[in-house]
């Protein structure tokens, strides 16, 4: 079988996503997908996924934000078995824009958003008022 041809899997959520995808994107841009999500693919279905760190935004400049935003909804919609995830920005003043994955009906709910939104306002908030007492009290304030 060809990389390019869809196999017919066990019909997990993301792995028909993963298919789908391989279709649709660019051949290296689907590559490098692949090669960030793998390491979350493999820790999920090994259930140590509390162990692993993966920030989309850190440290990859480079990397194509089409190809950030459907590695964040492969790993969504291997964590919650739902087709339906969406990226969405949310302008938070505070932080400037920041971008989720949710699902349809939260991403079409202006009201969630908001509630989201406030959410990380104080989440913020809290992240800065700590960052102050670290500072105060000698501690490293990069968390």
């Amino acid at each position: 079988m060809s990389e390019f041809e869809i196999p017919q899997g066990d019909g997990r959520p993301v792995d028909v996503y993963l298919d789908l995808l391989r279709v649709r994107m660019d051949t290296e841009d689907y590559r490098l997908l692949r090669r960030l999500v793998e390491p979350v693919l493999q820790a999920i279905q090994e259930e140590r996924l509390s162990s692993l760190d993966l920030a989309l935004d850190s440290g990859a400049d480079d990397l194509p934000q089409e190809v950030r935003e459907e590695a964040a909804l492969v790993i969504a919609t291997a964590v919650t078995g739902r087709m339906d995830n969406e990226v969405v920005e949310i302008d938070v003043d505070e932080t400037g824009p920041v971008r989720i994955v949710t699902d349809a009906t939260t991403a079409s709910d202006p009201e969630r958003l908001g509630e989201i939104a406030d959410y990380i306002r104080e989440r913020h908030r809290e992240t800065e008022e700590l960052r102050g007492i670290a500072e105060v009290s000698g501690l490293s304030t990069d968390f």
